[in-house]
């Protein structure tokens, strides 16, 4: 069957074609490699047990933010600040490179351009070691390095400005917190001097304590002079003086003491037990809320300790390098894979063809 081996003709010259593209004409690309790991400040302070030490291989490594900061590398804005930097479009489009490896167009759009950067730059998670391997492709050693440092850079810097938006919303809150409970408890001693100004008295239930004493007392004088009226002689007159004076003296005892009870306690209310009432709430109120504020400025100043102590570090195991020799393309293994599969695809043709030549005799 002539289609077929047309098929096999043509796929040993674009095996051919590839070689010579992979051996001769693929551009050489050089590879800067870097490795960076972001660890919780407070790791060393606080040493906890955790699942995550055995999976990762290190205690303290925040494998979410590295997978964030690998997002963030990855990204478009990323892609942006870079081609500023270094003009990407110009130095990926240069038309001295192969036209494979090449941006085919230099005002490319940015989905196209964004593709392009995605197969020149990686950023890979190393789940065993906790290490964030970043790894950059480029026409010549120092670009190659000089995106690589750029990419670290940028990246502890968007990591750092993440942890201090994230405290200072922490601190702004609970500084809210602590203005809030400080209205709180300046209303309630506002209101309670107000009270306390109203009534004309600084503390009633010291009040309501001094009148119990002179009642106590009074009650006392009382039963002295019901004693002695009661020591008097049977047969003294009615009209006698000394009777007549304790009559008298126990009558403004007695009168003296109603009053005073008076002052303390009445069915109408508005009496000093109301008072003492009010004024016990409202410093029962005064008491709570200074609590509070005491509380809100603890958790102040903890939050502000606990900001900058629990902040993720961006720590670099390994500078971006500068490539010496070019990494990419891997010619012998590009080469041996093309004839590899060129090969199979041969023999499968081969095998179609005599299947199809029995079925036609």
């Amino acid at each position: 069957m002539k289609f077929f081996r047309y098929l096999i003709y043509a796929t040993f010259v674009f095996a051919l074609a590839a070689s010579a593209y992979w051996v001769f004409l693929a551009s050489d690309r050089f590879v800067s490699d870097a490795n960076v790991i972001i660890r919780k400040t407070d790791s060393l302070n606080a040493p906890t047990l955790d699942i995550s030490m055995f999976v990762s291989g290190m205690g303290g490594v925040s494998r979410p933010n590295q997978l964030l900061l690998r997002e963030y590398l990855l990204s478009v804005d990323m892609l942006k600040k870079l081609d500023a930097a270094f003009d990407l479009r110009s130095h990926y489009s240069d038309r001295s490179r192969d036209i494979v490896s090449r941006m085919w167009f230099k005002d490319a759009s940015m989905e196209w351009f964004h593709r392009h950067y995605l197969s020149r730059v990686s950023a890979e998670y190393d789940d065993f070691s906790g290490v964030l391997r970043i790894r950059v492709q480029a026409y010549d050693p120092q670009t190659a390095q000089a995106i690589n440092r750029m990419l670290v850079q940028e990246g502890e810097s968007y990591m750092n400005q993440l942890g201090h938006e994230l405290a200072q919303a922490q601190v702004g809150y609970l500084t809210s917190q602590v203005d809030l409970a400080q209205n709180r408890f300046q209303q309630a001693r506002q209101a309670m001097l107000a009270f306390q100004n109203e009534k004309g008295l600084v503390s009633p239930k010291t009040t309501a304590e001094s009148i119990n004493e002179i009642v106590a007392k009074l009650e006392g004088q009382r039963t002295q002079l019901q004693t002695q009226l009661a020591s008097l002689p049977k047969t003294l007159d009615r009209n006698h003086p000394n009777i007549t004076m304790l009559t008298q003296a126990l009558a403004a005892v007695n009168r003296q003491i109603e009053q005073e009870k008076a002052k303390l306690a009445a069915p109408s209310g508005r009496t000093l037990n109301f008072t003492v009432e009010e004024f016990e709430r409202l410093q029962m109120e005064v008491g709570f809320t200074h609590d509070i504020y005491k509380t809100a400025l603890v958790a102040l100043e903890k939050g502000r300790i606990d900001s900058t102590r629990m902040l993720e570090k961006v720590s670099v195991l390994q500078a971006p390098t500068l490539p010496e020799y070019p990494m990419e393309p891997n010619r012998p293994y590009n080469t041996v894979v093309t004839l590899l599969y060129t090969g199979l695809l041969a023999a499968i043709l081969k095998l179609l063809e005599s299947i199809m030549l029995d079925h036609v005799d």
